[in-house]
């Protein structure tokens, strides 16, 4: 009694009496719409994954990735911080670099030998007689010692008994670089670090009879380099990061901890070892993890070198990180579409619905950015330089042959804005604002008067010179559109026009790009599953109804939630002849009327004491 699904198995050739069941797929197709809210940033960090796009949901995730905004053009977190303040939650962040960046290390030694030394004593000190450690003198008196001052005993062993108690006690920044012992009459010296450091320390003696071992400590050998650290990703932000090596939890065991500002501590514990084992395993548990609770580190990267000495239990900071952000350019920003895909094409397959190069003023770069917004189905946010005038702008875009419904272009009125971070006012580029509010509109909807929010002002605003009627009319026809206030609507700041650069009135909102994009993608997310189906020339073929029903329910649940106005669509035999069909055609044919977009708005007013005015009485039914 198999039980198989349908078209697994060919019914008109079954041999063996039994029953078969066969699952059918359900008749009728749901089609959901790809999401729309998906923001792509490229630009500048101080941490994380290079040309790779990170999912982000907010500011404390970009924190977490790739570090904290910075004060700077062209930066990543920056524009991701504005976009937020707009309901951006949905973000694929692509760090780029000049190639310059580095990853920050530590290197870690093994402990090193402490140099040694001694005063063999022979006799009893006598008052005003001295040891001197490394500059600091310490006198014997008859009683009352004070300060570094040691009370002579009775005898040499009690004088001896009482230095040696004096010197551990002691919180002198000199006699602190010692460790102090005795062995009989002599008191052993230790340097307290381990290295070459402890050869410079001093010991000198007036005891009569009193004997050092030397001006300085001696045998004093540095560490071998044990373990190299180097952060997991290059960028200033690894320069905060400390390693910590300490006795293990077990016993005859060493921990290691990382810590990073903002992410929890990691831990690697208990881990065996003796000599450049121990060094190997440390390096292993940091690469590969040393338990289930405890996997691979997520902030270092670890390489055992040859040392075989036993391991200084101390901190070490990470030094030399570099983000690689001082020589970025527009083309470093679009990259390479070429094999490891770089900057802007790092978004490809991202479902990325509208994206921006951060700060990309490089009128150079809006060519190649339309055309891959036209093959992903994006739509890009440019911007022309800082300070720009309507003029300058759009006789710039016209030399650059800029004309396409996949490319918005906003003017270089750049904005005011306050850095919660660095807590000061600057300016930035408008994109952000821009991207963010279209990402957190519904597709049908235009930018045009809507609020922008966390805008102090506008290079233009600032001056209060408002955009006169002649310059709009510039930007307008150009297909450049701009922050103001006020707009239409008010007093507020919002975008002025709501279109994109493409000179067809009817192409040119940003409704239409949103929305065609919305449509294009659900149906190619969704529709391939007819291909490879069965069809026929009857007039009742199920793939085609079923085909027709899918994309039928999808547009309208898109009418009945006002999204759309009307639509239609046609896959029947009269766009599938027989000759097409018997070629493994199937079409369909379909028309959506979009929502238009009141851009002007006109009042007819009559006004005067001659008018007329007609009512129309009406009276109440009883």
């Amino acid at each position: 009694m198999p039980v198989s699904q349908q078209g697994a198995i060919n019914t008109t050739a079954l041999i063996v009496p039994d029953l078969y069941v066969q699952i059918v797929p359900p008749s009728v197709s749901l089609l959901n719409g790809v999401p729309t809210n998906v923001l792509g940033i490229v630009g500048t960090a101080q941490w994380g994954p290079v040309n790779s796009a990170s999912l982000v949901g907010s500011t404390a995730d970009y924190a977490r990735i790739h570090g904290s905004l910075q004060n700077r053009k062209y930066d990543m977190g920056t524009a991701l911080a504005a976009a937020v303040q707009q309901g951006a939650a949905s973000m694929r962040c692509v760090r780029v670099t000049d190639g310059t960046d580095t990853a920050a290390t530590a290197a870690i030694q093994s402990a090193g030998i402490a140099a040694t030394g001694s005063v063999a004593f022979t006799a009893n000190p006598v008052a005003a007689t001295t040891l001197t450690l490394a500059g600091t003198v310490v006198t014997f008196v008859a009683s009352g010692a004070v300060g570094n001052q040691v009370n002579i005993g009775a005898s040499l062993s009690a004088t001896l008994a009482t230095l040696l108690a004096f010197l551990q006690a002691s919180l002198d920044v000199n006699i602190d670089k010692f460790t102090f012992a005795l062995n009989a009459n002599t008191l052993n010296l230790t340097a307290l670090l381990p290295g070459v450091a402890g050869n410079t320390l001093t010991v000198a003696t007036t005891v009569a009879g009193a004997t050092a071992s030397g001006a300085v400590l001696t045998g004093g050998v540095a560490g071998t380099p044990a373990l190299t650290l180097s952060g997991k990703y290059t960028g200033s932000l690894g320069n905060s990061l400390q390693a910590t090596i300490a006795a293990g939890s077990q016993t005859s065991t060493v921990k290691v901890t990382l810590a990073l500002s903002g992410f929890a501590p990691e831990v690697f514990d208990n881990i065996p070892g003796a000599g450049n084992a121990l060094w190997v395993n440390l390096a292993a548990a940091i690469n590969n993890g040393n338990s289930v609770a405890r996997p691979a580190s997520v902030l270092v990267s670890a390489a055992a070198g040859a040392a075989t000495g036993v391991p200084a239990y101390a901190s070490s900071n990470f030094a030399g990180g570099t983000d690689g952000a001082n020589n970025i350019t527009g083309a470093l920003l679009l990259g390479s579409d070429l094999g490891s895909r770089t900057g802007m094409y790092s978004l490809r397959s991202s479902g990325a619905a509208v994206a921006m190069l951060t700060d990309c003023d490089d009128i150079s770069t809006f060519a190649a950015q339309a055309a891959f917004g036209l093959s992903e189905g994006i739509y890009m946010v440019g911007v022309t330089p800082q300070g720009d005038t309507p003029a300058a702008a759009a006789a710039a875009k016209a030399a650059a042959n800029l004309d396409s419904y996949a490319f918005k272009l906003l003017l270089g009125d750049w904005v005011y804005w306050s850095d919660p971070v660095n807590s000061i006012t600057r300016v930035i580029s408008p994109q952000a604002f821009v991207a963010g509010l279209l990402a957190n509109l519904s597709p049908e909807q235009s930018s045009l008067n809507k609020a922008l929010y966390g805008i102090v002002a506008t290079q233009r605003s600032l001056q209060s010179r408002p955009y006169a009627a002649a310059e709009l009319q510039v930007l307008g026809q150009a297909g450049i559109d701009v922050i103001a206030n006020p707009v239409p609507g008010g007093a507020y700041f919002g975008t002025r026009f709501g279109h994109n650069t493409s000179s067809n009135p009817v192409t040119n909102g940003d409704n239409y790009t949103r929305m065609t994009n919305y449509i294009a993608y659900t149906l190619n997310a969704g529709m391939g599953k007819f291909v490879g189906r069965l069809q026929s020339s009857r007039a009742d073929d199920p793939t085609r109804l079923q085909a027709k029903a899918t994309v039928d329910g999808f547009l309208a649940n898109m009418r009945q939630q006002g999204q759309v106005a009307d639509f239609s669509t046609i896959c029947d035999l009269s766009n599938n002849l027989v000759p097409r069909i018997a070629t493994g055609y199937m079409q369909m044919d379909a028309k959506v009327q979009y929502l238009s977009v009141v851009e002007k708005f006109l009042i007819n007013m009559e006004g005067g004491q001659s008018v007329q005015v007609a009512r129309t009485s009406t009276v109440a039914a009883n």
